[in-house]
């Protein structure tokens, strides 16, 4: 066997219905990851680049901007579709999956959810085409899911303006974004509010501010062509008109942000998972033992039958938060199940199918140990299983309590 066995075609569409858009959409992307992204990706793996070209051209292809309405830029697509993009990337490059994902989800999510139309119209252009690139900073050294304990902080100035100290940790885009946005505690919680309370969102260009620097950019375990950077904030003088949203009340933003980033996140443990089976399937149809191909082995053939339906009701647990957050309905609980589910049996996918190519899946000669490392993250980011299984439960027991 060699490691390069011939790709299946990307999703099978007997499982995937699309529109004539949607087919477009992604005929032109599978086109353009086969001939310009896939070639470096595990190159990229082992250098860390950033691939900030490719970024630039899938600014020029509508993909940086997928979501964000074209009165500002973007290719206004409805987040089905901008989930069938991230599986797609994903299956491809991990790392470039991210960094579309969080552009798109995060800094220009949290934008649209809370800005003034003179801040949309401000820095969202820039943003969908990829001009500059969106951070998004909420993680700290001391808090990550318990945000209440978040330190940085901004003081109002007699004339209306901010002045912001403190770091971020864990930031993707953090050392090559234009444009970030960043949480602060500008006020103390009221009294039964909760400890999210006082919280506020700022929004800027990083080459109008002074005090702003790089700190540590991190060595991961995967994603590793994706950007992840300290920030830290030293006396940033902001206008009064960087605050994104109401003061002291943007946790009620954050959490909108992060369920919808939440759909981009189980599509790319999908697409990892789904990139990872595809490989490990074609092994076993090649790969020979006692004179037939292992695949034949009930075994191993019971396992891809079940990676194959997990994979699939992955996808359409994704899909239902996708068309209930375009129908404008609450899809908080339905997008933490996709979360969940998605990127667990991703992540199971990927070591099915180390397991599978036994020795070769261990090596980096062939590409199942780089998905799995790179799938690892998406159990974390965005709120971790525990996160999800807390929304989950809390839903449960409101509905069946007596």
């Amino acid at each position: 066997m060699t490691s390069t066995l011939n790709r299946p075609d990307v999703s099978n569409p007997n499982t995937q219905p699309m529109n004539d858009d949607q087919r477009t959409i992604i005929s032109a992307l599978k086109s353009f990851l086969k001939n310009k992204v896939e070639p470096g990706a595990a190159e990229r793996d082992q250098t860390s680049e950033f691939p900030m070209q490719i970024v630039r051209e899938l600014g020029e292809m509508g993909i940086m901007g997928a979501q964000t309405p074209e009165e500002y830029g973007g290719a206004g697509l409805d987040t089905a579709t901008f989930a069938m993009i991230i599986e797609e990337i994903a299956a491809v490059d991990g790392s470039l999956c991210l960094t579309v994902a969080s552009h798109n989800s995060l800094c220009q999510g949290h934008i649209l959810i809370g800005g003034t139309e003179a801040q949309k119209q401000k820095f969202l252009p820039a943003l969908a085409t990829a001009e500059k690139l969106g951070a998004w900073g909420l993680t700290e050294p001391g808090s990550g899911s318990d945000s209440g304990g978040m330190q940085s902080n901004a003081k109002e100035q007699p004339d209306g303006s901010w002045i912001l100290n403190g770091s971020k940790n864990f930031i993707t885009q953090g050392s090559v974004g234009g444009t970030y946005v960043v949480l602060a505690r500008t006020d103390a919680a009221r009294p039964g509010k909760g400890k999210n309370d006082g919280i506020s969102a700022f929004v800027f260009n990083r080459d109008e501010v002074q005090g702003f620097s790089i700190g540590r950019k991190e060595d991961k375990l995967g994603l590793r062509s994706s950007d992840t950077a300290q920030l830290i904030f030293e006396d940033i003088h902001l206008p009064a008109d960087a605050l994104l949203g109401e003061r002291g009340n943007a946790f009620k933003d954050v959490m909108k942000v992060l369920d919808g980033g939440r759909v981009g996140i189980a599509a790319m443990g999908l697409g990892l998972g789904r990139a990872a089976f595809e490989y490990a399937a074609r092994y076993t149809t090649q790969r020979e033992q006692f004179g037939k191909p292992i695949g034949h082995n009930q075994n191993l053939a019971f396992r891809l039958a079940d990676m194959d339906t997990k994979l699939e009701a992955a996808r359409l647990l994704i899909r239902k938060a996708a068309d209930l957050k375009d129908a404008g309905m609450n899809f908080t609980v339905p997008v933490a199940r996709a979360k969940l589910f998605a990127t667990t049996v991703g992540v199971e996918a990927c070591d099915e199918a180390i397991q599978m190519l036994g020795g070769y899946g261990y090596i980096k000669e062939y590409p199942v140990e780089r998905m799995w490392r790179d799938n690892r993250l998406t159990r974390i980011g965005e709120g971790t299983d525990e996160v999800q299984r807390l929304v989950i439960s809390r839903d449960v027991l409101k509905r069946f309590a007596d």
